[in-house]
């Protein structure tokens, strides 16, 4: 199922591992996630020769309409989401492929039918294809899915792997998703279960652990010795474009901190593991987040934007959004200062921030080096350097660069701050995969490396669950700040009373 494609020494060593005879069925297929990023994934997966050559989709949702119906939007999904021009053979091929039912996520004995798909499609081959869940639907239907996949006896098969994918955010606070994995648990073994997180599909996240422990030049300093601080931004330029209602529930807390900038964060600081097997990486992850600091509102700047210019266009406050409440408190920014209480952090703030309607789109992990002890230069020869950093670049144009100081050339000594850049494309003659692709193969592999084990889960709510809960009770406003902004001046603060502040990407 893909395009013969031409050699290139440049991608040698980028091949795929083969993924078993898999069904893949995605519950939510007619919505946004599935249009946006699934299809176009698998799409994309497919161009690559990366799905099995018996692979099946079964998507599900309460509409009703034919297989021919569905695969119609499919092609249109992918013909407009696809990071590359679909080539019509590979699409048609992956198109046959796809099958649809209209269930109501609520209709229990709705399942049999889907039961009875499964069944049919694997009689195709000589061994059952591999079963995979995608849970693609609002968070409120996770358990009412995990259950009702249960009551079908559909949870298990005798001869193949069966597995279940739950999208973010799984929970919306501690208590709710200790609610929630006591559903899944009674349906599902915690290796079956792949929560997805797609910051960690991302190549440069990825690529943190290959910077630090593939070269000896990085792990030495990477420590409170060396280090002043770390910042981890996630800006988006983008208001809440149509989706006033589920942010009103939702928030930059629960939308991003909690998930993306923790898991990120825990890439960062994470211990060297003891080899690159999966609960190797995932309990380093998970011991950094057990260690966390659970925050306090002392810690924490939230903020709301106001009306103001994106790319040059007057955009309307967040209150003025369609969906959204005229006098809403939900943050759409959230600055915070987190600790990390083990040997090597001591003493190194994280700083994190995370917003919409900012300057730019962009997420980075920017690690500053602490001051040399001693300039041997005047202060008129070096007043323009510096600390050194090191940027790792998330989104957009994936790469990493190095700031430090060098001398100008002169017949005089002048230090200036440069940059040495490193980029995927340039490097790679390829884009990086889009993180869907990344963490869809892994799933249907059934590598958990890059997914969330349940005791991370849980962290990253006690981390963040004292703030939520004052927001909620204790009220207040958010800091308002100007669309199009780097956001409100008490985060600047937040950084100022340390004599730091925040890097401008």
């Amino acid at each position: 199922m893909a395009v013969a494609a031409t050699e290139n020494p440049l991608v040698e060593g980028l091949e795929r591992l083969p993924v078993p005879a898999t069904t893949l069925v995605i519950f939510g297929a007619t919505g946004d996630l599935c249009r946006r990023k699934l299809l176009p994934a698998l799409y994309n997966l497919a161009h690559e020769g990366a799905l099995p050559e018996r692979f099946n989709m079964i998507g599900v949702s309460r509409r009703e309409q034919t297989d021919d119906e569905f695969r119609d939007q499919a092609r249109e999904s992918i013909q407009q989401f696809s990071r590359r021009a679909p080539d019509a053979q590979v699409l048609d091929e992956l198109l046959g492929r796809m099958y649809y039912l209209g269930i109501s996520f609520d209709d229990t004995p709705g399942y049999a039918r889907l039961g009875a798909k499964m069944d049919e499609l694997d009689k195709e081959g000589a061994q059952p294809p591999n079963r995979v869940y995608y849970l693609s639907t609002a968070p409120e239907y996770f358990p009412v899915i995990t259950e009702a996949i249960k009551d079908n006896n559909l949870h298990h098969h005798e001869e193949v792997e069966v597995r279940a994918v739950i999208e973010k955010p799984f929970g919306t606070d501690l208590a709710s998703a200790r609610s929630l994995q006591d559903v899944v648990h009674t349906a599902f073994r915690e290796r079956q279960v792949f929560r997805i997180d797609h910051y960690l599909g991302k190549e440069t996240v990825q690529n943190i652990l290959v910077l630090r422990f593939a070269n000896g030049i990085f792990e030495p300093v990477w420590n409170r010795n060396f280090i002043d601080h770390v910042q981890i931004t996630v800006a988006e330029s983008l208001g809440v474009e149509g989706r006033g209602r589920f942010y009103e529930e939702a928030g930059a807390m629960r939308d991003i901190v909690q998930n993306h900038l923790l898991q990120v964060l825990s890439f960062v600081a994470m211990e060297p593991p003891g080899s690159f097997d999966v609960e190797s990486v995932r309990n380093e992850r998970a011991k950094v987040l057990a260690t966390l600091r659970q925050l306090g509102t002392a810690d924490v700047v939230r903020g709301q934007y106001d009306a103001g210019f994106s790319g040059g266009v007057a955009v309307p406050a967040y209150r003025d959004e369609e969906g959204v409440d005229p006098n809403s408190l939900t943050e759409t920014y959230v600055a915070a200062r987190l600790a990390v209480d083990n040997w090597r952090w001591a003493e190194v703030p994280f700083y994190v921030r995370t917003g919409k309607r900012l300057a730019k789109r962009v997420s980075e992990v920017a690690i500053q080096f602490k001051r040399v002890p001693h300039l041997p230069f005047s202060y008129a020869a070096s007043e323009q350097l510096e600390p050194n950093v090191l940027v790792l670049r998330i989104q957009p144009n994936e790469g990493i660069a190095l700031r430090f100081g060098a001398k100008v050339p002169s017949t005089r000594t002048q230090i200036r701050t440069v940059n040495m850049d490193f980029d995927y494309d340039t490097a790679f003659a390829t884009a990086p995969a889009e993180a869907y692709e990344t963490l869809l193969v892994d799933a249907l592999r059934g590598d958990a490396t890059n997914f969330i084990r349940i005791d991370a889960v849980m962290d990253a709510w006690r981390v963040v669950d004292p703030v939520i809960h004052a927001w909620q009770n204790e009220g207040g406003a958010p800091h308002l700040y100007p669309a199009g902004s780097w956001g409100p001046e008490a985060a600047d603060d937040l950084l100022a009373r340390e004599g730091r502040r925040w890097r401008r990407p």
